[in-house]
């Protein structure tokens, strides 16, 4: 079985669904032949590529209101043992980070990114940390077992910047317009981050059905997902 994740790291239900999913995954009875992979996403491609505070910054866009939203999402996220800090993040282009998953993936392997992935969102919500400054990026890719000198040089050119606007473009002309978004085996797709016994059961009922077309009547809550840069919580 593949499961094809796409998500941004910019995306803090990206973040949390991505934790409940590797739990439902830990769990499953056939995991040993489950392949996951990590598909890029941008919910606001107009970001700058200069960080600046993210908070304010949203606070602007969505009102005071937020506030509240993003405290409700820090808590759910504590539940789950992640840390997510709207006040310490910085708000950052990702493409730059969805190319060096495109890189680790398809260099290193589909554990590696999953790895890499991990080291994102921790760097960007956790510890407020530039995730579009190539020289932390590159260290981060060192951490996850990549070489840092292929990752700098690779960050310094374009490379593989067509392949993952491609792979953005396509996931909207899938119907991709919510992250997360999990799509196994071409042929089912799971949106949100849903709790982790609907994502075992989605995955046992995919074991029994891979033969059968079709989108799994699996709803998540609007509560569990992000949409053109506007999290619900």
């Amino acid at each position: 079985m593949k499961i094809e994740i796409y998500s941004d790291v910019a995306c803090p239900w990206c973040y949390i669904g991505k934790r409940r999913f590797e739990r439902a995954l830990a769990a499953f009875s056939g995991r040993e032949g489950v392949a996951v992979v990590f598909r890029p996403f941008q919910l606001d491609p107009a970001t700058p590529t200069t960080a600046t505070p993210l908070l304010p910054r949203l606070e602007s866009k969505f009102g005071p209101r937020f506030r509240a939203a993003a405290a409700h999402t820090e808590e759910v996220a504590r539940a789950e043992g992640l840390t997510i800090d709207h006040g310490r993040a910085l708000a950052v282009n990702t493409l730059l980070a969805h190319r060096l998953l495109w890189l680790a993936e398809r260099e290193r392997g589909a554990e590696v990114q999953r790895d890499l992935a991990e080291r994102l969102f921790e760097a960007y919500f956790a510890k407020g940390a530039d995730v579009g400054d190539r020289t932390r990026l590159a260290a981060l890719a060192a951490d996850a077992g990549m070489d840092p000198g292929r990752v700098e040089r690779f960050l310094a050119s374009d490379e593989g910047e067509a392949e993952v606007r491609a792979e953005i473009a396509e996931a909207r002309a899938m119907g991709v317009d919510v992250v997360p978004t999990f799509v196994f085996d071409e042929t089912y797709a799971v949106s949100g981050a849903q709790p982790t016994p609907v994502f075992l059961q989605v995955l046992e009922q995919v074991a029994r059905e891979r033969a059968t077309s079709g989108v799994l009547d699996v709803q998540p809550a609007a509560a569990d997902a992000c949409v053109d840069d506007s999290c619900a919580t």
